[in-house]
């Protein structure tokens, strides 16, 4: 019976990817989660459990959600370009610039963005300025924005609250926020330099041509408030294990108040900011945590379970890692997780659970279908202008992923 829910989860994907005429993603998810417990596949108590364990996630990243629209409309994204245009253009007399410079600044700000705030704020929100300043700089947008979608995945291995995977991962891991963080900061900036030496190598044509802009604004002032509250609830964050209290919260609490600057600015509405948490995404999530559970618990889950392995030396991580990628690249790198944390087990050691997210968050970018991230770009940079071939994309794909899963996997088995 768990090829009925495989069947059904490929269903609910494929509308996720389609989405005709906007539907939202739960428009085929739900519907085929009430199947599955219908047809009693998945029993209705489980299917409870597994919603009620999933509440606190889903919570955490409409917060997140909310924090990182609250952040663009207040114009965090938009200064943020303006800067990186203002450093990467030539200085009076400078006749031969850092032909590099302008993507380590794009590298910089993708990931950090990722990091700090999701990979959906670099996709949606820092994406479509970025593309914006390219036309400004006069300047190739291929490199650029093949680093905002590589970096909106890859990057977001640093930080719980960098993808949703980590926030499925996160309790599992048994760590807490600030000792999460510190163990992914080495497998984390290891990707960074590894992606960037192969984004020099990959795209050396594109980036031979200097940044030539006719004119650059001046980026004005920094919008200081939303930075400070932004860096409150980034702090928070790691407090919030020292005095007992759920990091949800203080998202929450920091969605709540960056929404309270936009609203007193005029910069949005209330109904605007209540939708930016993406209801329709987030019972999309419901059901596919009730799906993968119709997989997880019958022989496809079982399979699995038999095969990973239990220790945590350099080779098992490097086997947990590579299966979680091949797996996201196949049904998407969310059920992939929610499978992978299934079949490793509640008690499965740290640094297993952490080499997991290693693959489904880096491994994503070899296929459109490896996260959502991925077909969300994909549809903005072709509305854009950009022509964007299967090709491409996945031979980008093959020169970051493999080498950066690698490293990053030795990395965190250093570490650890």
């Amino acid at each position: 019976m768990d090829v009925v829910s495989l069947v059904l989860l490929m269903a609910a994907l494929g509308f996720a990817v389609w989405r005709p005429r906007g539907l939202p993603e739960a428009t085929v998810a739900v519907p085929a989660a009430l199947t599955v417990v219908a047809a009693g596949v998945v029993e209705v108590d489980r299917a409870w459990s597994e919603v009620t364990a999933l509440s606190s996630t889903v919570l955490f990243l409409a917060a997140l959600l909310v924090l990182s629209y609250a952040c663009s409309v207040l114009g965090v994204f938009t200064w943020l370009a303006a800067v990186i245009a203002r450093r990467a253009s030539p200085s009076a007399g400078d006749t031969r610039p850092n032909r590099h410079r302008l993507l380590a600044l794009v590298f910089g700000a993708a990931a950090l963005t990722t990091a700090a705030l999701s990979l959906d704020a670099t996709v949606l929100l820092l994406t479509p300025v970025l593309l914006s300043m390219t036309r400004t700089l006069r300047v190739s947008a291929r490199p650029y924005s093949y680093a905002t979608v590589t970096l909106a995945n890859s990057a977001s291995t640093l930080m719980p609250v960098s993808n949703l995977t980590n926030l499925l991962a996160f309790a599992a891991t048994g760590l807490g926020f600030v000792e999460f963080t510190l163990l992914m900061a080495l497998p984390w900036l290891i990707t960074l330099v590894v992606e960037f030496v192969v984004f020099c190598i990959f795209f050396r044509g594109d980036l031979r041509e200097r940044p030539h802009p006719d004119h650059i604004e001046d980026p004005g002032p920094a919008p200081r408030l939303p930075l400070a509250l932004l860096a409150i609830t980034l702090v928070s964050f790691g407090l919030s294990s020292v005095v007992g209290i759920e990091p949800v919260w203080c998202a929450v609490v920091g969605a709540v108040v960056m929404s309270a600057l936009a609203l007193r600015a005029g910069s949005s509405s209330p109904l605007t900011l209540a939708l930016s948490a993406k209801p329709g995404f987030l019972l999309f999530v419901f059901a596919l945590g009730v799906l993968v559970a119709g997989i997880s618990d019958g022989g496809i889950g079982t399979g699995l379970a038999d095969i990973l392995p239990g220790g945590t030396g350099l080779a098992d991580l490097l086997v947990v890692a590579a299966i979680s990628a091949v797996i996201a690249n196949l049904i998407n790198n969310i059920p992939a997780a929610l499978l992978m944390l299934a079949a490793l087990g509640s008690g499965a050691p740290a640094p297993l659970v952490l080499a997991m997210l290693l693959g489904v968050n880096i491994g994503p970018t070899l296929t459109y279908l490896g996260s959502l991230a991925n077909l969300l770009w994909l549809k903005l940079v072709q509305h854009d202008g950009q022509q964007v071939t299967v090709r491409e994309f996945t031979l980008v794909g093959l020169a970051t992923v493999p080498v950066t899963l690698v490293m990053s996997v030795i990395a965190l088995w250093a570490v650890t």
